[in-house]
């Protein structure tokens, strides 16, 4: 008899007959189990059969995946991968509408099993999808009209099976025709389209731009960013997603070496993000923002900021007669010089040149060009006072002017302000990924650049949704308030910074951190949902994970859909003990992360992943729904394996709970009685209709 590790006990459905209770040996070939399920229903030609997993997957138990089969689980007999992909091979050719509809139907959901994927791949499914979509669909083009929805349907699912079986990466992308390119843009491009046909089409366009350079030259050819605009004006997110990532992924591939269609791509992406900006459908809508919208967001924006690179790493040539009529035009607009006196001697000129230069409030007074040769920010400073200068000339001029009138001590020259302020915003919003150590630029600025620089931070900290919001909280964050700010911080600070307060401190560390380290195990306890991330966009699956109340196993399993509260312990069937945890791995280092292509990671997943590394090889991989669950599993898991909790949230906890600790006993030792329950909120006047009696 085989040992008890190796038996699992299952139920298997066959249409039609009572579900079978069995024992599986997994030592047996699977092709055994199979001949011995069919002998029980009589059933001949076992090769003809395979088993299923009997739920929304319906994937297929393979010698490679079996081990996945734990006991309870249910199972079907079906037909093999080969046997189906043959039946259904066939009826998506069928004469019939309703039957290729249903077969298509079948097909987009048997696609996602990357078994029958290559079985259907193997007979050339790929190119009987792609022959109908080039050319089969036409023939329905006369029943359009009529049968609208079922044509709708009939692509959509076509669509989605090609998408199924291209995301398993069997097939090279590069094989695929102009004729079937023309005709999936041609989707995109009208105007009235079905939403599901519209999303795999953007989805289609998409992954070809993305894997494959010879694509996207001839997907450039048939659609344009401009042309996606449009679909950003809906309400669907799903199909903003896709544009988004799309109009990315065609800024992305755009060659370097023709200049003039990356500055093309770029002003459209510009187009694209300013409307995002403006309009209230994506950013501002009251529905959250998915995480791959946010990712898609995040990439545009990071596009749109690095097209400022080019200028910002630009040093300008004091030769240039070009680049020197700019500074001509700043001069002429500050003091209004229309032409120059021919009369005065050269000396004369350009004294009076330096004169100016001066009051614009430039380094080099003779040559104001070298002021431009730093990079960063380079040209992009001089692009921006330029602007400034054309578009806000009467507050350019008053600058200008109350400057040139202050004493040194108190000057802030609009020039040298400009380059820096330039250089600071360069940095905050890491055009070009520019990374600086903040002791470097605290250096070379002076204080007031540095107040600049915390205002700014401030106001970005709190979000704001426009452009006249962040302006509005720029005035409220105002030098005077941020000098407040900055004093109270100090003054808390130094009053913990003496040597009686610090040796406290680090007395009562250690109980805090035993406090912190409880809480991070009782959230495990607790347990958090998390989505299966696979190389598709889908994300409706989930899983359930956590830790027993005696911390000694972890107990996980699948879910049909985001539970509403805690999932019981009893309903996940999967256990991992702790003791046989071996470490922990988080980031780049984790094998989900690994077997995913350079071009589907992206930083905020990386950021969120980590492995639970157990027995030799097998690991238990999750992407953390978001910063805080990340770190509180991180630091769970670590305090289970007796290692140092070091994440952020953790070292914010210390400071937080650590600075309550000491302030309660700074009181308690002022004799100052705290009460234990904190005091009642007063009551809400029944009547508000009163006035205040002067009399």
């Amino acid at each position: 008899m085989p040992p008890a590790a190796d038996l699992v006990k299952v139920a298997i459905e066959w249409p039609g007959a009572f579900p079978k209770l069995m024992e599986i040996d997994q030592k047996k070939p699977l092709s055994a189990i199979i001949k011995e399920v069919c002998e029980g229903w009589s059933l001949g030609n076992h090769e003809n059969f395979a088993l299923q997993i009997a739920d929304a997957t319906n994937f297929y138990i393979t010698e490679k995946n079996r081990n996945d089969i734990k006991n309870g689980s249910i199972l079907r007999l079906t037909t093999s991968p080969y046997q189906t992909a043959v039946q259904l091979h066939e009826r998506i050719q069928s004469s019939s509408m309703d039957a290729k509809l249903e077969s298509l139907k079948d097909l987009a959901n048997a696609s996602r099993d990357i078994t029958f994927a290559q079985e259907f791949i193997n007979l050339d499914g790929i190119s009987l999808l792609t022959l109908m979509v080039e050319s089969g669909t036409e023939r329905y083009q006369k029943l359009q009209k009529i049968m609208k929805p079922c044509f709708g349907d009939l692509l959509s699912f076509t669509l989605t099976a090609f998408v199924e079986l291209m995301d398993h990466g069997i097939v090279s992308w590069d094989t695929f025709s102009v004729a079937f390119i023309k005709k999936i843009a041609s989707y995109v491009n009208k105007s009235a389209m079905d939403t599901a046909v519209l999303q795999r089409s953007l989805a289609i366009l998409e992954s070809m731009v993305l894997n494959s350079q010879d694509l996207y030259h001839k997907v450039a050819q048939e659609i344009t960013i401009g042309q996606l605009i449009p679909h950003l004006q809906g309400t669907d997110q799903d199909i903003q997603t896709y544009t988004i990532a799309v109009i990315n992924a065609l800024f992305l591939k755009a060659p370097e070496e023709k200049r003039q269609v990356r500055l093309q791509c770029a002003h459209t992406a510009l187009t694209a993000y300013s409307l995002l900006c403006r309009t209230s459908n994506v950013i501002r809508s009251p529905t959250p923002i998915n995480d791959e919208m946010a990712h898609q967001l995040y990439v545009l924006q990071v596009l749109t900021f690095n097209l400022l690179e080019d200028r910002m790493m630009t040093k300008m040539d004091p030769q240039d007669q070009a680049q020197r009529d700019i500074i001509f035009e700043l001069r002429r607009i500050a003091f209004d010089v229309e032409c120059e006196p021919n009369n005065g001697s050269i000396e004369k000129r350009k004294s009076m040149y330096t004169r100016d230069y001066k009051k614009l409030g430039f380094i080099n007074h003779v040559n104001p060009a070298v002021d431009f040769t730093q990079i960063p920010p380079g040209m992009l400073a001089l692009d921006n006072m330029l602007y400034f200068a054309r578009h806000h000339q009467d507050a350019y001029i008053r600058i200008v002017l109350e400057n040139s009138s202050r004493e040194d001590k108190h000057e802030c020259p609009f020039g040298r302000s400009s380059i820096e302020l330039t250089k600071m915003l360069c940095e905050i919003l890491k055009v070009g990924e520019l990374r600086k150590s903040k002791q470097a630029v605290a250096e070379g600025s002076s204080f007031v650049m540095q107040v600049v620089r915390e205002q700014i931070m401030r106001a970005l900290t709190l979000k704001p949704n426009s452009l006249d919001q962040f302006k509005s909280r720029l005035q409220n964050l105002s030098y005077t308030e941020i000098l407040k700010i900055r004093q109270s911080e100090r003054m808390n600070q130094e009053d913990f910074q003496s040597r009686p307060i610090l040796e406290l401190r680090e007395k009562i560390q250690p109980e805090i951190m035993e406090l912190i380290k409880q809480q991070r195990l009782n959230r495990l306890c607790d347990g958090t949902c998390f989505r299966k991330i696979s190389s598709r966009r889908r994300q409706d699956k989930f899983w359930y994970c956590r830790l027993s109340p005696n911390h000694k196993v972890l107990h996980y399993g699948d879910l049909e859909e985001s539970p509403q509260g805690e999932v019981p312990h009893d309903s996940l069937q999967e256990k991992l003990p702790v003791a046989d945890i071996k470490a922990v791995i988080t980031g780049k280092d984790c094998p989900h992360m690994k077997e995913k292509g350079a071009l589907k990671q992206n930083k905020e997943v990386l950021e969120l992943a980590f492995s639970v590394l157990y027995e030799s090889d097998e690991y238990l991989n999750f992407i953390a729904p978001d910063k805080h669950e990340y770190c509180v599993w991180i630091d769970g898991l670590n305090a289970l394996l007796g290692k140092e909790m070091t994440s952020d949230y953790t070292k914010s906890d210390m400071d937080t709970l650590l600075s309550m600790e000491m302030k309660l006993r700074l009181l308690d030792l002022e004799n100052i009685q705290i009460p234990e329950a904190p005091p009642p909120i007063p009551k809400e006047p029944s009547n508000y209709d009163f006035v205040y009696d002067c009399n």
